[in-house]
């Protein structure tokens, strides 16, 4: 454990000796430093470099090239301040965290908002998932962590947003085929052309796995589209629209340690016998309608409406549920309905000898959840004989509606000097509203609905230190509302039924302060960071597969963050990422789930030509706890990855092949854990070394 802490450590040195031996840019050569243009934060495009918030942008060819297209976790580990694990489950989402917020989640993603061409994927209660997230057309990824995600709502921890691409001036399609180990396979097909004008891109593909483990294989289906219509010289018209379906992904469950040091890839306690799993469809569709008033006032309106549908069983042993006939079941359905509107209007003015850019809109979102639970296991008799299916779905325990909606207003203000300064202010005035109806217990006693309110203001200064070397400072409140599935459940074995309302939402204050260096060979980012969190939401007690939660006191995080991309020859690109984060709470227990170093290392080669690349990667974690009293860890690791890349041009056509080996040296390792599990089948073991052959063809 201490090794991969010194190494990730080690190398956080050379890169801050290598940021600090560059110096400031001066002259011409600032001037050829490429911008890095974002929406995230400032809403309105801008140069990542200038603006007083941690925000980076992944574009298309970090996305795919070498890459499988099927994790985010893939292009998040990139990032510093982001910690994206696949969790070798696809039964489970990816376990993300954005400098430690989110960690505790057991699944899917809270406190970090999601969006998908501009539609959230974090639902109104602050959870979210994200496997609906096309790769395979992805133009761009960004994320924006601190202060300034304030701005977005119900998170504290940060944004991360896909954006699909557009298409190019000539029509393409192409093809692109992936097998590999662990039973690996995926086909895709992707479209891309102007026809009548209209910007048009469709994306369809198909994914499955045999997994690593016992008992893991998955599916994935997933169809994604943007057209785009220039409606006169002023207006614009984007639809997007996407669908996912996962028919079945088994639940592998996590393992003792015993299991894990036994056995790393067989399944958990009781997945065979009552073969969890998980079934997954969602169809979603949005417009965005985009009108400029002259060349400083633009208006934006956005709507968006989908339904997302999901059955899965669990684990929990038939006599839990018999012993208690309060028991809401093995089997969860859910049913929900979700969508909203955004609409914001921008304008810029010359104010105070500078320029002022003014943004404000609102937005609402809606969710409609029917949420059942079944008995995992249905019994029958006939003919005087009596048996049992176990992993079946049986006798209704659970029967409710409920329902959660926003309604928020945001204002941004950003004045640029045009020569030192750059502040920015921002506010945003929040209304959550939980309502629940019981339909299997229509006479329990306890509360139906409550309400959430924040005003959540932010602010950050930009000291423009010298040409392409910037300082700045930001500050921001945050507020964390508790998500359904935190509510769920006031007594693990139903014997409260309805809505834990007693929880409160988590508030923190945000302290950040960095440096950014932009120079056409080197870019580079520093910064430190302190969050201190009230009322955060943690595990009270576990059992027979229902969580109970309660507020804890105080949390608080502090860490540093540093990046960098660098030219270091015409072939030769190297990219680093490290991050050093102290999360503790009250009674000095560390936040599980979150490792205290992490570190990312990428070195590539690129032939003169463009036609070959090869590149290798390095991958450092820290040791990290497995729940809220440190009671045991994973250990730290460090990993190797290389992918090899070749193109060719025949004609009109362009071929490429790919090749990935994921973990070179074939260590064994725990990727992931499953917080706060009561039976302290925490741990989710990584594969071994892992190969990757991805064809693709366009014309």
């Amino acid at each position: 454990m201490a090794r991969a802490g010194t190494a990730a450590r080690g190398a956080a040195g050379a890169l801050a000796l290598a940021f600090v031996a560059a110096g400031p840019a001066r002259g011409a050569d600032a001037d050829a430093a490429p911008e890095t243009i974002v929406i995230t934060g400032p809403r309105v495009p801008e140069d990542s470099a200038e603006l007083p918030m941690s925000v980076d942008r992944l574009d298309r060819e970090a996305i795919a090239r070498g890459q499988l297209q099927v994790n985010l976790s893939e292009s998040l580990e990139m990032l510093p301040g982001v910690n994206a694990q696949q969790r070798q489950n696809y039964a489970q989402d990816l376990q993300v965290s954005v400098r430690g917020f989110g960690a505790r989640s057991s699944f899917g993603v809270r406190g970090v908002r999601l969006y998908a061409d501009g539609i959230p994927a974090t639902m109104p209660d602050g959870q979210g998932q994200f496997s609906h997230f096309d790769l395979g057309s992805a133009g761009r990824i960004e994320v924006l962590r601190g202060p300034f995600s304030a701005l977005y709502g119900n998170s504290s921890g940060g944004v991360i947003a896909l954006f699909t691409e557009d298409a190019p001036a000539e029509p393409s399609i192409g093809a692109t085929v992936t097998a590999g180990g662990l039973g690996t396979q995926r086909y895709a097909l992707k479209a891309m052309g102007r026809p009548g004008g209209v910007n048009l891109v469709v994306d369809a593909s198909h994914f499955s796995i045999g997994g690593y483990r016992e008992h893991s294989a998955a599916e994935r289906n997933l169809f994604n589209a943007k057209a785009i219509w220039q409606l006169g010289a002023a207006s614009r018209l984007t639809l997007v629209g996407n669908a996912l379906d996962s028919p079945n992904a088994q639940d592998p469950l996590g393992l003792t340690r015993a299991q894990m040091t036994t056995d790393p890839s067989q399944a958990g306690t009781n997945a065979i016998e009552y073969n969890t799993r998980k079934s997954l469809s969602q169809e979603q569709a949005g417009a965005s309608l985009a009108h400029e008033f002259g060349a400083d006032d633009a208006l934006v309106a956005m709507g968006y409406g989908g339904h997302r549908h999901t059955t899965q069983f669990q684990a929990i042993p038939l006599a839990v549920q018999v012993a208690r006939p309060t028991h809401p079941g093995g089997v969860i359905d859910l049913d929900r309905n979700y969508g909203g509107v955004d609409l914001h209007y921008s304008a810029q003015r010359q104010f105070a000898r500078g320029t002022l850019q003014l943004t404000g809109g609102v937005a609402y979102d809606d969710l409609d959840e029917a949420r059942k639970g079944y008995q995992n296991f249905f019994a029958a008799s006939s003919a005087g004989y009596y048996w049992v299916d176990l992993g079946a779905q049986g006798e209704l325990r659970r029967n409710e509606t409920n329902r959660v909606y926003d309604f928020d207003q945001y204002l941004q203000a950003q004045w640029d000097s045009g020569a030192r300064w750059l502040a920015t202010l921002g506010a945003r005035n929040s209304r959550v509203e939980v309502s629940t109806q019981d339909h299997y217990s229509p006479a329990a006693a306890g509360p139906t609905s409550v309400s959430y309110n924040a005003f959540t203001p932010v602010a950050g200064l930009t000291w423009r230190l010298e040409p392409g070397f910037n300082a700045y400072a930001a500050y921001g409140k945050g507020f964390e509302t508790p998500t359904l599935a935190e509510l769920a459940y006031r007594s693990t074995d139903g014997s409260l039924p309805g809505l834990n309302f007693d929880l409160r939402p988590s508030r923190s204050d945000n302290y950040e302060l960095g440096f950014k260096f932009a120079h056409a060979r080197l870019q580079a980012t520093l910064a430190g960071f302190y969050i201190d969190t009230h009322d955060e939401l943690a595990v009270l007690t576990s059992s027979g597969g229902r969580s109970v939660y309660y507020n804890i006191v105080d949390t608080q995080r502090k860490g540093a963050e540093l990046s960098t991309l660098a030219q270091l020859a015409p072939q030769w690109q190297l990219r680093l990422a490290y991050t050093w984060i102290e999360a503790v709470t009250a009674t000095d227990r560390r936040l599980p789930a979150v490792p205290a170093n992490t570190v990312y290392a990428a070195l590539g080669w690129t032939s003169s030509s463009r036609s070959v690349s090869v590149t290798l990667e390095g991958i450092g974690r820290d040791h990290f706890y497995v729940d809220d009293a440190n009671s045991d860890a994973a250990a730290g690791y460090a990993l190797l990855n290389l992918h090899c890349d070749f193109s060719q041009q025949r004609g009109a056509w362009r071929l490429g092949e790919s090749l990935r080996v994921e973990n070179l040296g074939n260590r064994r390792y725990v990727g992931t854990v499953i917080v706060n599990e009561a039976n302290k089948r925490y741990f989710e073991p990584g594969p071994g070394t892992t190969a990757y052959l991805t064809l693709n063809v366009s014309y």
